[in-house]
Order: C-alpha cells, then sequence, then structure tokens
C-alpha cells in the first residue's frame, strides 16, 4: 500500500493528539479505544479486525509493509506520521514506529464461562504491568482458555500491558472485574476449582496427584503480599511451587508459568 509521506501527520494533528491520549486510563475510558504500540501487537490487532487506525512512520511503513498492506485490505483507516509524532504516540523509551487504535477486546466474567473453560488465570490485585502482559502471554502460550483479573488491577489494555502481551491480547479472552470474591463464586459455579498459589499449600506442585487433572482457575495473587487470607480460605485448594536453591520466592509471572505448564500438561492427558 502506498502512503503519502509528502504531509504526514505531526504531532499537532487531531488525530494524533486523540490517539495518544489513550495512554491514559480517562482517555480510554472516554473514547472507548486503546492504543497498541510495535510490530507483534499491531499485527495481531490488524488481523483479528481490533483495529482501525493505523499511524506509521516511513522508515516503519517499509519495515512492516506486510502490516500495512493487511491494514489496508481490512479497511483500517492506515496514516502517515512524522518520527516526532510517532515520539508522541510512543509509550516505550525507543519506539517501533508503528502503532494501532483498537477497539475494546475485554470479555465478562459470564462470556468467558459460557465456553466452558478448563484452565483460567486469575491475576488477583496484579499491579505490574508487565507481569500482567507476560500472564497473558504465558496463558496463550500453553493454550489457557482466558487469563481474569480480579479486583483492583493494573488495566489489561494499557500501554505497557498490550506491549508486554507481544500480541496475546487480541489471541486469547481476557477479563477484568473488580470483584473478586464475585469472580471465584462464578469461576466455582461453572465447575471450576480455584487454586491459590502460596508458599505453604497442602497441594506440592512437584506432587500433585490428580489435583490438577480437573478444569482449573489459578489465582495469583499481588506482587508484594500475595493473596490475602480470605482469598486462600474461599479457593478450592492452595498449592505450593517447591523452590530446591536459595531463592526465598519466585517472580509472579514465573511462578505463573510453572502452574499454568503443569496444569496444561496434566489437563492434555486427562
Amino acid at each position: 500500500m502506498a502512503l503519502d509521506f509528502a504531509q504526514p501527520f505531526t504531532e499537532r494533528t487531531p488525530r494524533v493528539v486523540n490517539a495518544a491520549k489513550l495512554k491514559r486510563s480517562a482517555g480510554r475510558r472516554k473514547a472507548k479505544a486503546f492504543l497498541a504500540e510495535g510490530e507483534n501487537a499491531v499485527e495481531a490487532a490488524v488481523a483479528t479486525g481490533a483495529a482501525t487506525d493505523l499511524f506509521v512512520t516511513a522508515e516503519a511503513a517499509e519495515r512492516y509493509e506486510e502490516i500495512v498492506r493487511a491494514a489496508g485490505y481490512t479497511d483500517v483507516y492506515v496514516h502517515a506520521i512524522t518520527d516526532k509524532a510517532a515520539e508522541h504516540l510512543a509509550d516505550a523509551v525507543t519506539h517501533t514506529g508503528i502503532f494501532a487504535v483498537c477497539r475494546p477486546v475485554l470479555w465478562t466474567v459470564p462470556a468467558i464461562l459460557k465456553g466452558k473453560p478448563k484452565l483460567v488465570a486469575v491475576c488477583v490485585e496484579t499491579s505490574d504491568p508487565g507481569n500482567a502482559g507476560t500472564i497473558i502471554r504465558i496463558a496463550d502460550a500453553v493454550g489457557a482458555d482466558a487469563v481474569i483479573f480480579a479486583g483492583d488491577t493494573v488495566d489489561p489494555e494499557a500501554p505497557k500491558v498490550v506491549r508486554s502481551t507481544a500480541g496475546s491480547l487480541f489471541h486469547i479472552p481476557v477479563a477484568r472485574d473488580r470483584e473478586v470474591r464475585r469472580v471465584v463464586g462464578q469461576l466455582e459455579g461453572a465447575g471450576l476449582a480455584t487454586l491459590a498459589t502460596t508458599m505453604s499449600g497442602e497441594l506440592n506442585l512437584a506432587e500433585p496427584g490428580d489435583g490438577l487433572a480437573r478444569p482449573t482457575a489459578w489465582l495469583f495473587g499481588n506482587e508484594a503480599h500475595g493473596l490475602d487470607p480470605e482469598e486462600l480460605d474461599a479457593a478450592t485448594a492452595r498449592v505450593s511451587i517447591p523452590i530446591h536453591g536459595n531463592a526465598e520466592s519466585l517472580n509472579l509471572a514465573t511462578a505463573a508459568a510453572i502452574c499454568l505448564w503443569e496444569s496444561s500438561k496434566a489437563l492434555g492427558d486427562c
């Protein structure tokens, strides 16, 4: 697709100004849209029909020619922008020069449960965008059915989260619900066992027996304080990951990767 870079949009062009507002939560709520940045996220947004507008620099238009061409074929508005406009849109320190404005892609928990999921990751009070995005990416990689953000969490459509998912936000159903108890009740009502990760649990992930061979929702706690006592007590079972070395604990995303991988294997063997 040939773009006219003789008069590209600048950082003052209204469309660029409005797109840049999507980096803030208030802007996303008002516009009912969010911004994806980088090759993987933009490519997935275009491929799944979530993208409405594409912004691209001259260098990026050449580098990502296939994405730009696909956007043109799917009636996405494609805009040439200056490098300074790209800096205005970018959330990352080093940008790739390609951005997409996207329709909201978040699901509701009931909509996810209608699909009778067998493996769900539940991020409880997750505050770090990198962890949030990485868990979405991990869930996608192991073949999980959905990711749910429960409680006062980071916005899954925030720029850093979207970028960290490397496109997986557009591949796997993701929901957000601020009521943790409601989420847990809905999951258990749909027949999923809720497994809470903790340092000391009655179930050891190294020897889970048949504890993982059933539809499961993993509850992963906040990075700083984990799951609170009420959330631990409400879970079907508490699970600990054995640590054989001298590390005090595992990073949230690392723990999630181990748990989801083990569940994926167990469910695959059923």
